[in-house]
């Protein structure tokens, strides 16, 4: 079973073209749903059955698991025993029987956009806070993920027509406007910051981190909530400027399949959840001011 998990592993990955994000989530739930299925005696692949995944997502829920994070597991296990049966290590496929819990879809968090403007607000010249301000501006300008970001290359910026080339999940590429904030941000770290930072193993890497290595995620998250603390902001991280740039852009005016494609959603379900931000903004507002609300 061992061998099975590497293999679907490197199938995820390679034939798939899964995120590595993906790839290691889905194997966590397979090792989980295969440990389980020791534990209940079963020694071969061919012994999973439907009651079997019934009674692991059932002990995950015991223990406190969330709707989000059962209805990952559930996709990993019918992923998983599809592969599988196409490839001849089981004669069935019980996951086709799996059904996903819902998750509650709870809205996300939103700035204002005097809130966004406070975060985005210079406040230093040394090169680490040049960098800084320019991850907040195209993390804002865009609505990319913090993933995106930091594997953006300076080659995927195209200066004269303000757009970035973002490689989302999947291997997608998309091309995303950013606005002239976001530039001027961008020049500054470029002359300014990037050549302080940057090493000889620096390669094309557009942000870099005070060892002249490719900026890593926890790092720009850090960068965010230090700039929401400075600005007497409630926590924010990278995810949260992305609510708020869709969100903004729709209040705006901008097109529902404008803002999917901007953001990289492969299904517009996926970004309909910011058409209920903003009704619900309009719902607190005629609430506040009209007289017979």
């Amino acid at each position: 079973m061992r061998d099975a998990v590497d293999e679907f592993g490197h199938h995820l990955a390679r034939v798939e073209d899964r995120s590595p994000e993906t790839v290691r989530a889905y194997l966590g739930d397979v090792v989980s749903l295969l440990d389980h299925a020791a534990d209940s005696g079963a020694t071969t692949l061919a012994e999973l059955d439907i009651v079997l995944l019934r009674s692991w997502l059932a002990a995950r829920m015991r223990q406190g698991a969330a709707r989000t994070s059962q209805a990952r597991r559930a996709a990993a296990a019918r992923a998983f025993t599809a592969w599988a049966l196409r490839t001849g290590r089981t004669t069935a496929d019980p996951g086709a029987h799996l059904s996903s819990p819902k998750a509650h879809r709870t809205l996300p968090t939103v700035l204002r956009a005097d809130q966004a403007e406070a975060l985005m607000t210079p406040r230093e010249q040394d090169p680490e806070s040049l960098r800084d301000r320019a991850v907040l501006e195209l993390l804002y300008a865009t609505g990319v993920r913090v993933s995106e970001l930091c594997n953006l290359n300076q080659a995927d910026l195209d200066e004269a027509r303000r757009v970035v080339r973002v490689f989302g999940k999947g291997a997608k590429e998309r091309a995303v406007p950013y606005g002239i904030p976001a530039q001027k941000a961008l020049d500054d770290y470029r002359r300014h910051a990037r050549p302080s930072l940057a090493v000889k193993t620096s390669g094309d890497a557009l942000f870099l981190g005070v060892k002249g290595g490719r900026l890593q995620q926890t790092v720009v998250r850090r960068i965010v909530d230090a700039a929401a603390r400075a600005a007497g902001l409630p926590h924010t991280s990278p995810h949260d400027l992305r609510h708020s740039a869709a969100t903004h852009l729709l209040d705006g005016g901008a097109d529902l399949r404008a803002v999917q494609d901007l953001l990289g959603h492969a299904s517009l379900s996926s970004t309909q959840i910011y058409t209920h931000v903003s009704t619900e903004r309009l719902r607190a507002a005629f609430k506040q001011a009209h007289p017979r609300a």
